[in-house]
Formats: structure tokens, sequence, C-alpha cells
């Protein structure tokens, strides 16, 4: 998310706790918010997916793998 977006969240903010925001600005800051919250879980999914654990036998496991293999198991 680019800087000006999240200076404007940041100032939106600051006029809530001044003064009651317009439905504009309401909107706005739903709006606003909605994407920062889609880009933070996207990067976070997106880190997991190529994160490893290693196993006490010393192998290394993908989670992403064990995603699969626990939406495999549920479907039995």
């Amino acid at each position: 998310m680019e800087k000006e977006k999240l200076d404007r969240i940041s100032q939106l903010y600051r006029l809530s706790k001044e003064r009651n925001l317009t439905s504009e600005e309401l909107s706005e800051q739903k709006k606003l918010r909605d994407e920062y919250r889609r880009g933070y879980v996207r990067n976070l999914t997106q880190q997991l997916e190529h994160t490893e654990l290693l196993c006490p036998d010393g192998t290394k496991v993908k989670v992403s793998d064990l995603k699969r293999k626990n939406s495999d198991i549920t479907k039995s």
C-alpha cells in the first residue's frame, strides 16, 4: 500500500478522535482499511506459503504442503 494511503488512514483516524467523520470520510476510511487488510493477509499468506518447518527427524515440510494434507484428510 502506498505511503499516501497509509497517511490518509492515519489522518482519518486522528480526525475521528476530534469530531464525527462525514459519511464520505467514513466510506473512504472503510475502503482504505479494507485495502490495507487485504494486502496484509495476502503478504502473510505468501510468507507462510514459503515457510518450511523442521521436523524432529530432520526433514523439512512446507506449510503449504501441510495445509493441503489437512484439507485432503477433512474431505475423506
